[in-house]
């Protein structure tokens, strides 16, 4: 079924006349699990989100300096746990949409020593999505109404 060379009985099952590798089992089992915890991409969309964080850790423990890819590794963990659909690249007023709604994505890096994301106000939105990334590359997200937002946190930005 897989093609990969089964060499003894406890490297897969057999099944309906042929052999089935543990390791085949296993990426269904850990695709399955993939697309419960990200219901809103595909399997191979999710894998390349996973591949490219990644790359930004491998990265910062081989060098001690991070990779300036924040800004899109936060939008796109909105696209596969929220289901953003991005608008094309350079749209101004907002990243995209979750629905009805407008969304501004504002990502928090584990470089960044506050925990205070800036807004244009000017910006085409009624809900913000902040993702913030921890130093051991840690996601998490929240989404907030724009009405929600108290002028005096949300910093004019030039």
């Amino acid at each position: 079924m897989t093609g990969i060379p089964i060499r003894d009985s406890s490297e897969g099952i057999w099944d309906d006349g042929e052999w089935i590798s543990w390791e085949w089992i296993n990426s269904q089992l850990y695709a399955q699990e993939l697309q419960e915890e990200f219901p809103h991409a595909s399997v191979e969309v999710i894998q390349v989100f996973e591949d490219l964080v990644h790359a930004a850790q491998t990265y910062y423990e081989s060098t001690g300096r991070f990779l300036q890819v924040w800004g899109e590794l936060g939008e796109l963990y909105a696209e596969i746990k929220f289901g953003l659909k991005r608008h094309q690249p350079g749209t101004q007023g907002s990243d995209g949409r979750i629905g009805n709604d407008w969304v501004e994505v504002k990502t928090i890096s584990p470089e960044k020593g506050s925990t205070t994301a800036f807004v244009k106000r000017a910006g085409n939105f009624n809900k913000l999505l902040i993702v913030r990334i921890s130093d051991d590359f840690e996601f998490q997200a929240k989404i907030i109404d724009r009405k929600m937002i108290r002028k005096e946190l949300v910093k004019e930005q030039k």
